[in-house]
């Protein structure tokens, strides 16, 4: 049996001619007249003819793949900041187009460009070529801007987070150039005729008197934290009683500490602190007191709340915060020598490169080598007193024999220098040529406050004091609550 196939529906060349030309006709429109949601989607035109020989326009409108998840607003420099102030040209055009209005584009060709306003915030491995390619400005422009003064290259060092500040003229060129360093200093650049010229703005900011108290249950360093201090902070406050306590072995639980200090701020923030006017201590159930005070003739010390001097001849310990490895002793066996032999002096250990201070004034009568001692310096006090210092890495400049030190001037850095174990300072304290226990003896007193200066110490003094107290009275109060 023979199968008859059959043949496809001939459709009449008139259909045919007319689906072509709504495909052409549709195809013009689009060339000519593009809008945003043109160029944002596909579309997908179908002409078919169905059974019944009509002419039938099917539309289906798909989003491309790169625009699925695409961020209109994105800019293509994540770190520039526009300012709020600033309007989009650009966005405005879009907007009349969305909203079925278009532009003049004559009228928008004819419109001369405005000058910008750019903040770019620094990034990780930015650089300023870097930053002034994502501004529009060409290395040229960094070249000149670099070249017009030796102030200027510090617009090179960079630091994360640091923000830039550009202003652009019309044409694209720089204008100005402004870098935030700190709280208290900016520097900028400007364009004048001749080129470039640098600025730099310090504010000066106000300063109020704070107060913080603390009691110590793990460590000076940590509790000060709590109170609101700063490292250099605290290190201050340490210096100051640095004469009556030994803050390497004489800490305990339950000490504690007030202060009333100097804060600098700026628009009500805080960039910075001053000096310790005033300071309370109580260290073994002892309390020690100290006023900062400045004299008639401008020299400026501390004194107990009495007008007793703080400074004595001597600190206690050359090396802040370090820990007492070995003692005084006339039969302690020696480490490397393995026999028994006395141990002049007190070793402070510490990690490598700490500095170390002069305990009082004095003349150096060594600055070098000294057999198993390594680096040494051997300091003569008055006629009295001499004290030396040991195994050092090495001296700090301007530390030779024959020169004058202060009291609290680093004068080199721990080491392992001649026969040393490890790390550390070896200290050793003479009176009259015999070696002392430097941990038990007792310093001598500095001069105290001048009978013409007391009247004028106490009209300081006194206010200090008693706010410390009211200020310890009021937050013991709080905290009960």
């Amino acid at each position: 049996m023979t199968s008859i196939r059959k043949a496809p529906p001939l459709y009449p060349k008139t259909h045919i001619l007319a689906a072509s030309g709504i495909a052409a006709l549709l195809s013009l429109t689009l060339l000519v007249f593009p809008s945003r949601e043109v160029e944002a989607q596909k579309t997908y035109l179908s002409l078919e003819l169905d059974n019944s020989s009509e002419l039938v326009l099917r539309e289906t409108n798909a989003q491309r793949p790169d625009q699925l998840n695409e961020d209109r607003n994105a800019s293509p420099f994540a770190r520039i900041e526009q300012p709020s102030n600033i309007s989009n040209s650009a966005d405005q055009s879009i907007q009349a187009e969305d909203d079925g209005t278009r532009p003049n584009t004559a009228t928008a060709d004819s419109t001369p460009p405005e000058p910008s306003h750019k903040i770019v915030r620094v990034a990780n491995g930015d650089t300023l070529s870097t930053i002034f390619a994502d501004v529009g400005l060409s290395a040229t422009s960094l070249h000149d801007v670099l070249g017009s003064s030796k102030e200027a290259k510090q617009f090179s060092r960079l630091k994360v987070g640091q923000a830039l500040e550009f202003q652009l003229s019309a044409d694209g060129q720089l204008e100005s150039l402004k870098s935030t360093l700190s709280d208290l200093e900016s520097i900028s650049i400007n364009k004048n005729e001749k080129g470039f010229t640098f600025k730099r703005d310090i504010v000066k900011p106000e300063v109020k008197t704070t107060y913080a108290r603390g009691v110590i249950n793990s460590s000076l360093f940590l509790s000060a934290k709590r109170a609101g201090l700063s490292h250099g902070l605290t290190m201050d406050l340490a210096n100051v009683f640095g004469y009556d306590i030994d803050f390497a072995m004489d800490i305990r639980n339950g000490d504690e500490f007030e202060l009333v200090y100097e804060e600098k701020v700026v628009n009500n923030k805080q960039v910075g602190t001053g000096n310790i006017l005033s300071a309370r201590f109580t260290n073994r159930g002892k309390t020690f007191t100290a006023v900062r005070y400045t004299d008639k003739q401008g020299n400026t010390s501390y004194y107990s709340a009495d007008g007793t001097s703080m400074r004595k001849a001597f600190i206690r310990t050359p090396v802040d915060f370090a820990r007492i490895s070995s003692r005084f002793s006339n039969g302690r066996r020696h480490p490397i020598l393995n026999k028994i032999r006395a141990h002049k002096g007190v070793d402070y250990a510490a990690a490598r490169g700490t500095p170390i201070k002069a305990a009082g004034d004095g003349k150096i009568a060594l600055a070098g080598r000294k057999g198993g001692y390594g680096n040494t310096v051997v300091i003569q006090h008055g006629s009295r007193y001499r004290t030396l210092y040991a195994h050092m890495q090495g001296f700090a400049k301007g530390i030779r024999t024959g020169g004058n030190v202060k009291q609290g001037q680093i004068i080199g850095y721990i080491g392992t220098t001649g026969l040393s174990t490890g790390p550390h300072l070896h200290y050793e304290f003479q009176v009259n040529g015999t070696h002392v226990d430097p941990l038990s003896q007792k310093l001598p007193m500095a001069d105290p406050i001048a009978r013409n200066e007391k009247q004028r110490f106490m009209q300081l003094s006194t206010p200090l004091m008693a706010r410390m107290d009211q200020e310890k009275t009021t937050l013991l109060a709080l905290n009960k609550r």
